[in-house]
């Protein structure tokens, strides 16, 4: 610190007896001498004291010297140790993170880095003169440079990926770095990338194709891949921002063949097991999977899934993966973002999943990899994450492949073979009468995805036989599960046998009548849907029964003879009531857990308790909802008019006088309606109107609002400085205080202008909705009068009756 003090008095002169000048004061003459000073000695001393004070004084430096740090990097670009003092400045001044120095100062606000970035990137010639210092061959200049970006790309990343993109040769300056032989600026270089790759697809496709994959593949292989340290990590973290939800960038990966490059990564020598996985090698691994992962994606095209599946396999990658699931001390997250990554590896492809289909374990005796993934699976003391990765890579197992649905229901027949193998069937039979909840879960849904898309083996299902006591007959499969569903008590239990009943029983006639012949089903089916317990799950469980019982409805061909699909529906309607249960029916796509479960095929619960409801069921929900109300709709529809008919056949002749008088009615109230919606609709453009101007309006105030902001930003860094000023100061400091608050007061002004104005939008906004919805409903209730009208004529004609056409082609533009 006496250093410090004896270099300022070097700098500024000794100050006068008894004055001892304030920080701000000191950064003002400091900002003076770099302005005025002729010599460059004297600017390089006033730039190296404004970097040590950069730290206590931030906001008296950033508020004071900004423009002028800006001229030192336009006019001292020759004298490197003061353009690397300037820039060291500015990076302190742009930290994202608060100093030692400045915690116990309370007028520093904790985002004074990212006001003060917004400001000097407002010019994009700013960041142009950072980018072009990156050409500077010195060190420190380089590093300066690339520490400066990174902080600007912290603060406001949006802001600054716009600008580089625009900026000819930003992104080649910044690729050049990485093959700096000085590997401090190379690993800075990457922390900066990784940063400006995020999000920005144009700035992802530059980058990679600026030799990028090329580059960080010699870095991995030059660290020891996986083996490596940080930069390792690093590197992958950038592959993997440009390849996340990038098509073309994947494609340029796979046909770069650098999917071949990435085996080394997964090479894990036998002699090493028992050494243990440093924390780095996990992290190192982790990201090598998620970059796999992200290869083979079903988020992405076909396409592209199938021809990276391909190149995986060819390779050698698919078996080094499966070797790592094999082996032994392997990290429990490893082992289960192993797990997930072969699952998505070969989901649809038919030769992948024959491949680990073939994998056997080093066990004693051994098994297929499979079937010991599946004794995780069920085997409660398992980790929750390990047990649901193994369900997903079942899942994808199973996914478009009838070969494996069989070879799995067929675990299940009887067979003439050796019984004393433990297999896949037997594990999930075991699973799905187990006393833990989650293994009932697991093993329902894993049998669920045998029956996908595939009626034979719901056919063949139907012949399993389980003997559930000593001495007594064996039962079916499907007696079995529907008697379970009636016994649990257990919500998790309840919806997976439900899941996996509606996937069973849909499109299956033999599946259906087996259920309705089970005793009981109807019944619980039929009280489980009228009950009237108010509970988010409660209505879960209601729609699931009430959408199984629509399935042995719809998909009935009528052999039972208690339960055709007559007699059914009638008994819905007697004990529900058709809108109920259409309501109830609805209920399962409100759910929360439905939502979160539709939108990605992989099992995404934090918890156990969120695991409720499965993607597969989600798709089929989704396709049969609205054929099955609209089979149970018309038909009730359709029934009920035959009823009518039946009941008013003698009245006809009645019910056409009726009609005449009624059909006056409806054409008087057409015409008040068709007035009305004309009405609503000029209201309508008014408001739209309004609603331009109003959105016009919040834009000027927001833009006024953000100068003001600046300005008062910087006003206040001055007072800050100026309360440290001598009392000869004071009217300085006086007309600085009246202008903060005009300032201040203006700000007040437009906020409560700019509140305003939202308030009266957000009005306007729920009128336009309301009208809106009023104008819907006309149009609906038009049209169905426009039916009713055309019934009554036709029925008029009918009777002989001579009826007057109303001039439709009037009425028609009326309502359009």
């Amino acid at each position: 610190m006496d250093f410090l003090k004896s270099g300022l008095k070097t700098v500024l002169g000794a100050p006068e007896p008894g004055h001892h000048p304030s920080g701000a004061e000191t950064v003002e003459r400091l900002v003076e001498r770099v302005n005025n000073s002729t010599l460059l000695e004297d600017r390089r001393d006033a730039c190296r004291a404004l970097k040590a004070m950069s730290r206590t004084y931030r906001v008296e430096v950033g508020a004071q010297g900004m423009d002028t740090l800006k001229q030192v990097l336009e006019l001292d670009r020759a004298d490197s140790e003061t353009i690397n003092h300037a820039l060291n400045t500015l990076n302190n001044v742009m930290s994202p993170s608060q100093f030692e120095e400045e915690e116990d100062n309370p007028q520093v606000p904790m985002n004074i880095g990212e006001q003060f970035t917004e400001m000097f990137i407002k010019d994009h010639n700013n960041v142009q003169l950072i980018l072009d210092l990156l050409d500077e061959y010195d060190f420190r200049v380089r590093l300066s440079a690339v520490q400066l970006l990174t902080s600007l790309l912290t603060n406001r990343p949006k802001d600054m990926q716009e600008i580089i993109l625009v900026k000819p040769m930003g992104v080649s300056k910044m690729m050049d770095l990485l093959s700096d032989n000085r590997e401090v600026i190379r690993n800075e270089m990457l922390l900066l990338l990784i940063k400006l790759t995020k999000g920005n697809a144009n700035i992802q496709k530059i980058v990679a194709f600026e030799n990028a994959f090329d580059r960080l593949f010699e870095i991995v292989s030059s660290e020891g891949f996986s083996d490596g340290g940080i930069i390792v990590e690093d590197c992958l973290l950038l592959m993997l921002n440009l390849l996340k939800n990038n098509s073309s960038n994947i494609n340029f990966f796979k046909e770069g063949s650098y999917i071949q490059r990435m085996l080394p990564m997964f090479n894990t020598p036998e002699e090493n097991e028992d050494a243990g996985w440093s924390p780095q090698k996990v992290s190192n691994v982790h990201c090598m999977l998620h970059i796999v992962r992200t290869l083979v994606s079903p988020c992405n095209s076909v396409q592209i899934v199938s021809d990276c599946q391909r190149i995986l396999k060819n390779a050698g990658l698919l078996d080094s993966l499966c070797n790592i699931l094999m082996a032994s001390g392997v990290p429990a997250d490893i082992l289960t973002e192993t797990i997930n990554t072969v699952g998505e590896v070969v989901r649809g492809n038919v030769a992948n999943q024959e491949f680990v289909g073939n994998v056997m374990a080093p066990s004693n005796p051994p098994r297929p990899a499979i079937v010991v993934l599946l004794m995780s699976m069920v085997n409660e003391k398992q980790p929750f994450y390990l047990r649901c990765a193994v369900l997903y890579c079942f899942q994808c197992y199973l996914y478009h492949n009838e070969m494996s649905q069989a070879n799995l229901v067929q675990t299940l027949l009887p067979s003439s073979t050796d019984v004393s193998n433990l297999t896949s069937g037997q594990l999930l039979c075991g699973g799905l009468f187990s006393s833990d909840v989650l293994s009932n879960w697991f093993s329902a849904v894993a049998l669920m995805h045998a029956l996908i898309d595939n009626p034979i083996q719901k056919e063949q299902l139907l012949r399993v036989l389980l003997a559930t006591n000593i001495g007594s007959s064996p039962v079916s499969l499907l007696h079995q599960c529907t008697l379970l569903l009636q016994q649990t008590t257990k919500l998790q239990s309840k919806v997976a046998l439900l899941m996996l009943l509606s996937q069973w029983t849909a499109r299956c006639a033999g599946a259906v009548t087996a259920f309705l012949r089970a005793p009981s089903a109807v019944s619980y089916l039929v009280n489980q849907t009228c009950s009237n317990d108010h509970d988010d799950n409660e209505y879960l469980l209601q729609g699931l029964s009430a959408f199984l019982l629509a399935i042995c409805i719809h998909f009935n061909d009528d052999s039972v003879e208690n339960y055709t699909r007559e007699s059914l529906k009638q008994l819905v309607v007697r004990r529900v009531g058709m809108e109920t249960f259409v309501s109830k029916l609805s209920e399962v796509s409100r759910h929360e857990l439905y939502n979160k479960a539709a939108k990605h095929p992989q099992l995404r619960a934090k918890v156990p308790a969120e695991v409720l409801i499965d993607y597969e069921f989600c798709r089929l929900f989704k396709v049969l909802e609205s054929v099955l109300i609209q089979t149970l709709v018309v038909k009730e529809e359709s029934g009920a008019e035959e009823a009518g008919r039946a009941g008013t056949g003698t009245g006809e002749e009645t019910g056409a006088r009726e009609g005449g008088a009624a059909l006056e009615q409806y054409k008087a109230l057409i015409r008040q309606q068709d007035a009305r919606l004309q009405e609503l609709v000029a209201q309508l453009d008014d408001m739209l109107q309004q609603n331009h101007a109003l959105q016009v309006a919040l834009n000027d105030s927001k833009s006024s609002n953000s100068l003001l902001k600046d300005e008062n930003t910087l006003l206040k860094a001055q007072m800050s400085a100026a309360q440290n000023l001598p009392t000869t100061e004071s009217n300085d400091k006086t007309q600085y205080e009246i202008k903060i608050n005009q300032l201040t007061a203006e700000i007040n002004r437009l906020n409560e202008i700019l509140k305003t104005t939202q308030e009266e939008k957000k009005k306007q906004e729920v009128e336009l909705e309301k009208l809106k919805s009023d104008q819907d409903d006309l149009l609906i209730l038009l049209s169905d009068l426009d039916v009713k009208v055309n019934e009554y004529k036709d029925r008029l004609m009918s009777l002989g009756e001579k009826v007057e056409d109303d001039n439709p082609e009037v009425q028609e533009s009326n309502l359009t």
